[in-house]
């Protein structure tokens, strides 16, 4: 596959490793050639690695499968366990695996786990996740009109900016890319 079909999340083989695309970025220099900036997960755990691409270098591309996941709960190390939702078959995932994943998941919520040759290497997040949040400040009284952001810790740890009328207990929608607040979720 070309290196402009790159997607976060794909696995390719560079210099005899399996990699796991983290991000991908487009980059345009004011001058010379545009290129891709792929920075990559090694999956022997041997850490991230940068490496550009122009768009039409040829890449290795790997199939992973992807089997659909609940996270039961975290080792207090910074891994966690994760259950198959089909045979109910249990996984631990280590720290290095899951990097700062466990912030956007709560217990007993939905993920998808990549596998290479039946081994865990990576984690697929939704687009975006509902979290509580667990710590803030009080809102100020009128502040509903302004573009002002208040400090705000979620139930996983996940510290992120939420609008002020945003209370201790109330249910928010959070991007995974970036963990800023999209918007506050009603409870039926």
């Amino acid at each position: 596959m070309k290196a402009n079909e790159l997607r976060p999340g794909m696995a390719l083989s560079l210099n005899g490793k399996l990699y796991v695309v983290a991000k991908i970025g487009h980059v345009k220099p004011g001058k010379g050639p545009a290129y891709i900036q792929a920075k990559m997960r090694a999956v022997d755990g041997s850490g991230m690695k940068e490496q550009r691409f122009s768009g039409s270098d040829v890449v290795e591309g790997t199939t992973l499968d992807k089997r659909e996941m609940e996270f039961l709960y975290d080792d207090g190390e910074g891994g966690g366990t994760f259950m198959d939702t089909e045979d109910y078959d249990q996984v631990e995932l280590s720290k290095d695996l899951l990097d700062d994943t466990l912030l956007y998941l709560s217990p007993n919520s939905s993920c998808t786990v990549l596998f290479h040759d039946e081994t865990p290497v990576a984690i697929e997040l939704p687009s975006a996740v509902v979290l509580t949040i667990s710590d803030t400040a009080p809102g100020i009284k009128g502040a509903t009109a302004t573009n002002q952001l208040k400090e705000a810790e979620c139930d996983t740890g996940l510290k992120t900016r939420v609008p002020p009328f945003i209370a201790i207990g109330e249910k928010v929608r959070i991007s995974t890319e970036d963990g800023s607040y999209m918007a506050r979720v009603k409870e039926d």
